[in-house]
């Protein structure tokens, strides 16, 4: 199975739009306001595609590649969708050294996708990060806030993981 990194076609709405420039309209002209805009518009599009920046610039009357870079430069922002429930695998020292690498390459290859990607239907997003303070159960993986440790990377024992969120 080739593994791809999912695209998936933005599909805001009207409402968003409408609740993103009432937010936008509260902060006024304040250059300061970028990094709550931009927060709160990731909670009301769970991410922050390319049309949402466009948007922000333009409202807030701030150049476009300054929207991006700092949507890019932080950490909490995201821009890609995730999924219903986002995988994230430890790569941390302690996980890595236990196996996790293997356990992130065998979810690639269940779920079809690479990491920031999401799966057809939306159900999966996997992501690595590094050290979660889980050490002690190494290597290990959320699913949202569940917490799995002492992975082994097989193969059936992630299905039967994957399968409680079916």
């Amino acid at each position: 199975m080739a593994l791809k990194k999912c695209i998936v076609a933005f599909s805001g709405t009207e409402e968003q739009e409408n609740e993103l420039k009432a937010v936008i309209k509260e902060h006024g002209d304040d250059p300061g306001a970028l990094m709550p805009v931009l927060q709160k518009a990731q909670d009301i599009y769970g991410y922050l595609p390319i049309e949402v920046q466009e948007i922000i610039s333009r409202e807030m009357n701030i150049p476009l590649e300054k929207v991006y870079g700092v949507s890019t430069f932080y950490s909490q922002f995201s821009l890609n969708p995730k999924g219903k429930y986002r995988i994230s695998v430890c790569l941390g020292t302690a996980c890595y050294v236990k196996g996790s690498g293997d356990v992130f390459n065998k979810l690639q290859s269940i779920l079809g996708v690479t990491s920031g990607g999401i799966t057809d239907d939306g159900k999966f997003s996997l992501q690595d990060c590094r050290c979660i303070g889980a050490c002690g159960l190494a290597p290990v993986m959320t699913i949202n806030d569940d917490v799995y440790g002492r992975l082994t990377g097989d193969e059936k024992e992630l299905r039967e993981i994957l399968a409680k969120y079916e």
